[in-house]
């Protein structure tokens, strides 16, 4: 058995990994591990997070929702 192949690849669109090397052997089988640079993660824009964390609101009137029904509480 060949010792292991350890290669810096670039993803490629879609999502596709390309390894080539003379030392594999057309037809064999071999077990593919990806481990991503912690660098890598695609960058997010602030507009899709707007609203996603916890207690977050999606719009406007969903805050003054909030409010009022705050206000309501403590006045009731």
């Amino acid at each position: 058995m060949l010792p292991m192949l350890k290669q810096k690849v670039t993803v490629q669109q879609g999502g596709v990994v390309h390894v080539q090397s003379s030392e594999l052997v057309p037809g064999s089988t071999a077990e593919v591990i990806i481990i991503p640079d912690r660098g890598a993660l695609p960058a997010l824009k602030l507009a899709d997070l707007i609203g996603s964390a916890a207690g977050g609101f999606v719009s406007p009137e969903e805050v003054d929702a909030f409010v009022r029904r705050e206000r309501d509480a403590w006045l009731a």
